[in-house]
Protein backbone atom coordinates (compact mmCIF):
# COMPACT_ATOMS: atom_id res chain seq x y z
CA UNK A 1 0.00 0.00 0.00
CA UNK A 2 2.76 2.08 0.94
CA UNK A 3 3.93 1.44 -2.66
CA UNK A 4 0.99 2.98 -4.27
CA UNK A 5 0.81 5.90 -2.44
CA UNK A 6 2.94 8.57 -4.06
CA UNK A 7 3.08 10.80 -1.13
CA UNK A 8 5.76 9.82 1.31
CA UNK A 9 4.85 7.53 4.33
CA UNK A 10 4.70 8.97 7.31
CA UNK A 11 7.02 7.04 9.48
CA UNK A 12 6.83 5.51 13.12
CA UNK A 13 9.17 4.19 15.43
CA UNK A 14 9.08 1.11 17.90
CA UNK A 15 11.49 0.21 20.39
CA UNK A 16 11.16 -2.62 22.85
CA UNK A 17 13.05 -6.12 23.67
CA UNK A 18 12.53 -8.24 20.61
CA UNK A 19 14.73 -11.09 21.45
CA UNK A 20 16.26 -13.26 24.40
CA UNK A 21 14.56 -14.99 27.02
CA UNK A 22 11.63 -12.34 28.14
CA UNK A 23 11.09 -10.55 24.14
CA UNK A 24 7.27 -11.67 24.86
CA UNK A 25 6.48 -8.51 26.39
CA UNK A 26 7.96 -6.50 23.22
CA UNK A 27 7.28 -8.59 20.34
CA UNK A 28 3.68 -8.00 21.88
CA UNK A 29 4.26 -4.48 22.00
CA UNK A 30 5.73 -4.76 18.42
CA UNK A 31 2.64 -6.52 17.47
CA UNK A 32 -0.16 -4.28 18.96
CA UNK A 33 1.70 -1.01 17.15
CA UNK A 34 1.43 -2.58 13.75
CA UNK A 35 -1.78 -3.80 13.93
CA UNK A 36 -2.60 -0.26 14.35
CA UNK A 37 -0.36 0.92 11.80
CA UNK A 38 -1.82 -1.68 9.17
CA UNK A 39 -5.63 -1.42 10.46
CA UNK A 40 -5.06 2.74 9.90
CA UNK A 41 -3.64 2.32 6.50
CA UNK A 42 -6.92 0.54 5.51
CA UNK A 43 -9.00 3.65 6.08
CA UNK A 44 -5.92 5.83 4.19
CA UNK A 45 -3.62 6.50 6.60
CA UNK A 46 -3.15 10.36 8.41
CA UNK A 47 -4.76 13.01 6.43
CA UNK A 48 -4.27 10.86 3.05
CA UNK A 49 -0.69 9.64 3.72
CA UNK A 50 0.05 6.18 5.29
CA UNK A 51 1.85 4.45 7.86
CA UNK A 52 5.36 2.72 7.87
CA UNK A 53 6.31 1.30 11.66
CA UNK A 54 9.95 0.76 12.23
CA UNK A 55 11.06 -1.67 14.90
CA UNK A 56 13.64 -2.14 16.56
CA UNK A 57 15.34 -3.98 19.12
CA UNK A 58 16.26 -2.73 22.28
CA UNK A 59 17.70 -6.46 23.74
CA UNK A 60 17.12 -4.81 26.99
CA UNK A 61 20.56 -3.31 26.98
CA UNK A 62 20.74 0.25 28.15
CA UNK A 63 23.65 0.88 24.99
CA UNK A 64 21.97 -0.63 22.90
CA UNK A 65 18.06 0.97 23.41
CA UNK A 66 20.39 4.21 22.84
CA UNK A 67 21.64 2.92 19.81
CA UNK A 68 18.06 1.96 19.05
CA UNK A 69 17.03 5.60 19.15
CA UNK A 70 19.67 7.39 17.80
CA UNK A 71 18.85 5.08 14.49
CA UNK A 72 15.08 5.95 14.62
CA UNK A 73 16.03 9.60 15.18
CA UNK A 74 18.14 9.41 12.39
CA UNK A 75 15.50 7.90 9.92
CA UNK A 76 13.11 10.98 11.08
CA UNK A 77 10.58 8.95 12.57
CA UNK A 78 7.27 11.17 13.82
CA UNK A 79 6.98 9.31 17.04
CA UNK A 80 8.36 6.71 19.01
CA UNK A 81 5.99 4.20 20.24
CA UNK A 82 8.00 2.34 23.49
CA UNK A 83 10.22 1.61 25.62
CA UNK A 84 8.60 -1.36 27.10
CA UNK A 85 10.25 -1.59 30.39
CA UNK A 86 11.19 1.84 32.80
CA UNK A 87 15.31 0.74 32.43
CA UNK A 88 15.30 1.63 28.97
CA UNK A 89 12.82 4.35 29.28
CA UNK A 90 14.92 6.35 31.85
CA UNK A 91 17.96 5.18 29.90
CA UNK A 92 16.77 6.89 26.07
CA UNK A 93 14.33 9.85 27.26
CA UNK A 94 17.15 12.24 27.25
CA UNK A 95 17.64 11.55 23.87
CA UNK A 96 14.31 11.80 22.64
CA UNK A 97 14.43 15.46 24.77
CA UNK A 98 17.29 16.38 22.91
CA UNK A 99 15.82 15.57 19.74
CA UNK A 100 12.57 17.02 20.72
CA UNK A 101 10.90 13.84 19.41
CA UNK A 102 7.64 12.33 21.39
CA UNK A 103 8.24 9.41 22.79
CA UNK A 104 5.15 7.24 23.97
CA UNK A 105 5.26 4.36 25.90
CA UNK A 106 2.43 1.40 26.82
CA UNK A 107 4.13 0.07 29.74
CA UNK A 108 6.87 2.13 31.23
CA UNK A 109 5.60 3.00 34.90
CA UNK A 110 8.51 4.36 36.82
CA UNK A 111 7.54 7.27 39.08
CA UNK A 112 10.70 8.67 38.55
CA UNK A 113 9.56 10.05 34.90
CA UNK A 114 6.67 11.45 36.56
CA UNK A 115 5.20 15.07 36.55
CA UNK A 116 8.47 16.28 34.20
CA UNK A 117 7.22 18.31 31.50
CA UNK A 118 9.37 16.57 28.60
CA UNK A 119 8.81 14.50 25.45
CA UNK A 120 7.65 11.26 27.51
CA UNK A 121 4.22 10.20 27.63
CA UNK A 122 2.62 6.96 28.79
CA UNK A 123 -1.14 5.37 28.54
CA UNK A 124 -0.95 4.08 32.15
CA UNK A 125 -0.79 4.79 35.57
CA UNK A 126 2.55 4.73 37.81
CA UNK A 127 3.57 2.22 39.73
CA UNK A 128 2.07 3.77 42.80
CA UNK A 129 -1.39 3.31 41.35
CA UNK A 130 -0.75 -0.61 40.87
CA UNK A 131 1.61 -0.91 44.19
CA UNK A 132 -0.67 0.88 46.43
CA UNK A 133 -3.51 -1.39 45.31
CA UNK A 134 -2.11 -4.41 45.26
CA UNK A 135 -0.47 -3.40 49.23
CA UNK A 136 -3.93 -2.72 50.34
CA UNK A 137 -5.50 -6.61 48.71
CA UNK A 138 -2.59 -8.35 50.18
CA UNK A 139 -2.98 -6.89 53.77
CA UNK A 140 -7.24 -6.65 53.76
CA UNK A 141 -8.06 -9.54 51.75
CA UNK A 142 -5.57 -11.88 52.11
CA UNK A 143 -4.80 -11.07 55.63
CA UNK A 144 -0.98 -11.07 55.16
CA UNK A 145 1.23 -8.73 57.51
CA UNK A 146 4.64 -10.19 56.95
CA UNK A 147 5.76 -9.71 53.43
CA UNK A 148 9.32 -11.22 51.71
CA UNK A 149 10.06 -9.34 48.53
CA UNK A 150 12.55 -10.30 45.83
CA UNK A 151 12.90 -7.19 42.71
CA UNK A 152 15.17 -7.59 39.61
CA UNK A 153 17.85 -5.18 39.66
CA UNK A 154 17.94 -5.63 35.62
CA UNK A 155 14.65 -3.04 35.27
CA UNK A 156 15.64 -1.64 38.82
CA UNK A 157 13.85 1.96 37.85
CA UNK A 158 11.10 -0.07 37.93
CA UNK A 159 10.86 -2.89 40.44
CA UNK A 160 12.46 0.01 42.92
CA UNK A 161 9.70 2.39 42.50
CA UNK A 162 7.32 -0.31 43.00
CA UNK A 163 8.73 -1.92 45.92
CA UNK A 164 9.08 2.14 47.31
CA UNK A 165 5.56 2.68 46.70
CA UNK A 166 4.61 -0.98 47.79
CA UNK A 167 6.46 -0.64 51.27
CA UNK A 168 4.96 2.81 51.91
CA UNK A 169 1.50 1.17 51.75
CA UNK A 170 1.87 -1.95 53.18
CA UNK A 171 3.64 -0.45 56.24
CA UNK A 172 1.01 2.30 56.67
CA UNK A 173 -1.51 -0.38 56.65
CA UNK A 174 0.14 -2.20 59.97
CA UNK A 175 2.05 -5.12 57.80
CA UNK A 176 5.82 -5.29 57.31
CA UNK A 177 8.44 -6.42 54.89
CA UNK A 178 10.45 -8.71 57.01
CA UNK A 179 13.32 -9.85 53.85
CA UNK A 180 13.50 -7.45 50.66
CA UNK A 181 16.02 -9.80 48.54
CA UNK A 182 17.13 -8.32 45.37
CA UNK A 183 18.82 -10.38 42.05
CA UNK A 184 19.85 -9.91 38.29
CA UNK A 185 17.66 -11.69 35.76
CA UNK A 186 19.60 -13.93 34.06
CA UNK A 187 19.28 -17.49 32.43
CA UNK A 188 22.23 -18.18 35.35
CA UNK A 189 19.52 -17.01 38.00
CA UNK A 190 19.69 -19.52 41.18
CA UNK A 191 16.03 -19.10 41.87
CA UNK A 192 16.17 -22.32 44.23
CA UNK A 193 18.48 -20.80 46.83
CA UNK A 194 16.15 -17.16 46.39
CA UNK A 195 13.05 -19.20 46.96
CA UNK A 196 14.83 -20.40 50.24
CA UNK A 197 16.05 -17.41 51.25
CA UNK A 198 12.34 -15.64 51.14
CA UNK A 199 10.78 -18.53 52.76
CA UNK A 200 13.39 -18.71 55.50
CA UNK A 201 11.87 -16.16 58.02
CA UNK A 202 8.26 -18.18 57.44
CA UNK A 203 6.29 -15.06 55.63
CA UNK A 204 2.57 -15.25 55.25
CA UNK A 205 2.75 -13.68 51.52
CA UNK A 206 6.17 -13.57 48.65
CA UNK A 207 6.30 -10.78 46.32
CA UNK A 208 8.35 -11.41 43.66
CA UNK A 209 8.93 -7.90 41.12
CA UNK A 210 10.44 -9.57 38.20
CA UNK A 211 9.31 -10.48 34.16
CA UNK A 212 6.99 -13.80 33.43
CA UNK A 213 9.62 -15.87 33.10
CA UNK A 214 11.69 -15.29 36.46
CA UNK A 215 8.26 -14.63 38.16
CA UNK A 216 7.24 -18.13 36.63
CA UNK A 217 10.57 -20.23 37.88
CA UNK A 218 10.68 -18.39 41.13
CA UNK A 219 7.01 -19.73 41.86
CA UNK A 220 7.86 -23.31 40.93
CA UNK A 221 10.77 -23.30 43.66
CA UNK A 222 8.69 -21.85 46.22
CA UNK A 223 5.96 -24.20 46.09
CA UNK A 224 8.28 -27.02 46.29
CA UNK A 225 8.74 -25.73 49.94
CA UNK A 226 5.84 -23.78 50.93
CA UNK A 227 2.40 -25.28 49.50
CA UNK A 228 -0.01 -22.60 51.33
CA UNK A 229 2.03 -19.51 51.57
CA UNK A 230 0.79 -16.66 49.08
CA UNK A 231 2.37 -15.56 46.35
CA UNK A 232 2.00 -12.36 44.41
CA UNK A 233 3.52 -10.49 41.53
CA UNK A 234 3.12 -7.22 39.64
CA UNK A 235 1.96 -6.40 36.48
CA UNK A 236 5.02 -6.62 34.68
CA UNK A 237 5.15 -10.20 34.86
CA UNK A 238 1.34 -10.58 34.14
CA UNK A 239 1.59 -11.75 30.36
CA UNK A 240 0.37 -14.73 28.78
CA UNK A 241 3.81 -16.67 29.49
CA UNK A 242 3.71 -16.43 32.98
CA UNK A 243 0.56 -18.78 32.83
CA UNK A 244 2.63 -21.42 30.08
CA UNK A 245 5.83 -21.26 31.89
CA UNK A 246 4.69 -21.64 35.69
CA UNK A 247 1.57 -24.27 35.34
CA UNK A 248 0.08 -25.10 38.95
CA UNK A 249 3.05 -23.33 40.87
CA UNK A 250 0.94 -19.69 39.78
CA UNK A 251 -2.32 -21.45 40.20
CA UNK A 252 -3.37 -18.53 43.06
CA UNK A 253 -0.87 -16.04 42.56
CA UNK A 254 -2.22 -12.56 42.99
CA UNK A 255 -1.36 -9.72 39.95
CA UNK A 256 -1.60 -6.47 39.55
CA UNK A 257 -3.46 -5.88 35.76
CA UNK A 258 -3.73 -3.27 33.04
CA UNK A 259 -6.17 -5.37 31.18
CA UNK A 260 -9.77 -7.15 31.85
CA UNK A 261 -9.14 -9.98 30.21
CA UNK A 262 -12.91 -10.87 30.66
CA UNK A 263 -14.35 -7.61 29.06
CA UNK A 264 -17.07 -8.25 26.76
CA UNK A 265 -16.85 -4.53 25.57
CA UNK A 266 -17.17 -3.76 21.89
CA UNK A 267 -14.15 -2.12 21.24
CA UNK A 268 -12.04 -4.10 22.78
CA UNK A 269 -13.70 -7.73 21.25
CA UNK A 270 -12.84 -6.12 17.99
CA UNK A 271 -9.91 -5.52 18.63
CA UNK A 272 -8.79 -8.94 20.24
CA UNK A 273 -10.38 -10.44 17.25
CA UNK A 274 -8.30 -8.58 14.92
CA UNK A 275 -5.33 -9.48 17.03
CA UNK A 276 -5.95 -13.21 16.98
CA UNK A 277 -6.65 -13.22 13.19
CA UNK A 278 -3.25 -11.35 12.37
CA UNK A 279 -0.52 -13.23 15.04
CA UNK A 280 -2.77 -15.81 15.93
CA UNK A 281 -2.17 -15.23 19.73
CA UNK A 282 -4.04 -14.07 22.08
CA UNK A 283 -2.79 -10.04 22.43
CA UNK A 284 -2.37 -9.87 26.42
CA UNK A 285 -1.17 -6.37 27.83
CA UNK A 286 1.36 -5.41 26.11
CA UNK A 287 -0.14 -5.74 22.49
CA UNK A 288 -3.66 -4.05 23.81
CA UNK A 289 -1.62 -0.89 25.38
CA UNK A 290 0.69 -0.45 22.40
CA UNK A 291 -2.54 -0.69 19.94
CA UNK A 292 -3.56 2.20 22.40
CA UNK A 293 -0.17 3.88 22.74
CA UNK A 294 0.06 3.98 18.58
CA UNK A 295 -3.52 5.23 18.35
CA UNK A 296 -3.04 8.10 20.15
CA UNK A 297 -0.35 9.16 18.33
CA UNK A 298 -2.30 8.74 15.34
CA UNK A 299 -5.30 10.39 16.27
CA UNK A 300 -2.63 13.31 17.66
CA UNK A 301 -1.52 13.38 14.25
CA UNK A 302 -4.67 13.89 12.65
CA UNK A 303 -5.28 16.46 15.27
CA UNK A 304 -2.22 18.09 14.88
CA UNK A 305 -2.83 22.15 13.48
CA UNK A 306 0.09 23.83 11.48
CA UNK A 307 2.62 25.47 13.96
CA UNK A 308 1.24 22.89 16.63
CA UNK A 309 3.91 19.96 17.77
CA UNK A 310 2.43 16.48 17.99
CA UNK A 311 3.07 16.71 21.69
CA UNK A 312 1.24 19.90 22.22
CA UNK A 313 -1.73 18.31 20.17
CA UNK A 314 -1.75 14.82 22.33
CA UNK A 315 -1.64 17.20 25.43
CA UNK A 316 -4.60 19.62 24.11
CA UNK A 317 -6.98 17.16 23.36
CA UNK A 318 -6.36 15.16 27.02
CA UNK A 319 -8.54 12.52 26.52
CA UNK A 320 -8.44 9.33 23.79
CA UNK A 321 -10.86 6.40 23.88
CA UNK A 322 -8.62 2.91 24.16
CA UNK A 323 -9.79 -0.19 23.07
CA UNK A 324 -10.79 -1.10 26.34
CA UNK A 325 -10.71 1.66 28.86
CA UNK A 326 -10.35 5.90 28.34
CA UNK A 327 -7.26 8.11 28.80
CA UNK A 328 -6.61 10.92 30.28
CA UNK A 329 -3.28 12.86 30.21
CA UNK A 330 -2.56 15.40 32.51
CA UNK A 331 -0.01 18.93 31.69
CA UNK A 332 2.97 16.46 31.87
CA UNK A 333 1.81 13.32 29.93
CA UNK A 334 1.02 11.47 32.37
CA UNK A 335 -2.22 9.13 32.60
CA UNK A 336 -4.80 7.52 34.57
CA UNK A 337 -7.05 4.64 33.33
CA UNK A 338 -8.79 1.89 34.88
CA UNK A 339 -6.20 -0.75 36.35
CA UNK A 340 -7.75 -4.32 37.72
CA UNK A 341 -6.05 -6.60 40.14
CA UNK A 342 -5.93 -10.61 38.61
CA UNK A 343 -5.81 -14.29 40.16
CA UNK A 344 -4.56 -17.23 37.91
CA UNK A 345 -7.40 -19.88 37.83
CA UNK A 346 -7.59 -22.83 36.28
CA UNK A 347 -4.94 -21.94 33.71
CA UNK A 348 -6.24 -18.63 33.14
CA UNK A 349 -6.34 -14.74 34.55
CA UNK A 350 -9.59 -14.35 36.39
CA UNK A 351 -10.73 -10.41 37.55
CA UNK A 352 -10.19 -9.81 41.18
CA UNK A 353 -10.90 -6.05 41.11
Amino acid sequence: MVACNTREPIRLGFIGGLSGRVADLGIGGRDGALLAVELRNTSGGVDGRLLELIAEDDQQDPDIARQAVSRLIDNKVTAIIGPMTSAMAVATVPLANTAQLLMLSPTVTTTDLAGMDDYFLRVINSTTNYASKSANYHFAEQGSRRITVTYDLRNQAYTESWLNDYRKEFEAAGGALVAVVPFSSSDDSNFSALAQRLLQSRPDGVLILANSVDTAMLAQQVRKRDAVVHINACEWSATERLIELGGKAVEGIVIAQFIDRESQQASYMAFKKAYLARFKREPGFAGLLAFDATNVVLDGLAAQTSGQTLKQAILARREFAGAQSRISFDAYGDSVRATYLATVRHGAFVRLQ
